[in-house]
């Protein structure tokens, strides 16, 4: 009776239990407890960059396509050096935020904002998105 009522109740929830011991007992499998939770791997990390020159822009490209980075990007130190080279690194990251369906605004005027696609940068006249530039 017993082995029939195990049967049944391992069909009822998918698996298969190991059939008793001599002694009685059953086996149990173990679970690995040290795995990454869910609530760990979803933790949003709002990080800083400065933009001093066109290949700062990589790590920050490298940090938003992991998809839980906010970014804040001082862009003074490329605005007073070269705007040219500003603007060409300002479109690369409009163009990656474009690609992950995030949101990018001009803070103030010596920052940028860049949030994945679950956020939305609130706007005021203080932020303006980047296409206004």
């Amino acid at each position: 009776m017993k082995k029939l009522f195990s049967k049944i109740s391992s069909k009822l929830q998918g698996t298969m239990r190991e059939e008793p011991t001599e002694k009685g007992e059953e086996e149990y499998v173990e679970l690995n407890t040290e795995e990454v939770g869910e609530h760990e791997a979803a933790k949003i990390v709002v990080r800083p960059f400065t933009l001093e020159d066109f290949s700062d822009v990589k790590p920050i490209l490298d940090s938003l396509r992991e998809g839980y980075t906010v970014a804040l990007v001082n862009i003074k130190p490329l605005k007073d050096k070269d705007l040219v080279e500003l603007k060409r690194a300002i479109n690369k990251l409009k163009k990656t935020c474009d690609a992950i369906e995030g949101d990018i605004a001009g803070f103030g005027e010596d920052y940028i904002v860049i949030v994945p696609a679950f956020a939305e940068i609130y706007r005021t006249k203080q932020t303006k998105k980047i296409d206004e530039e």
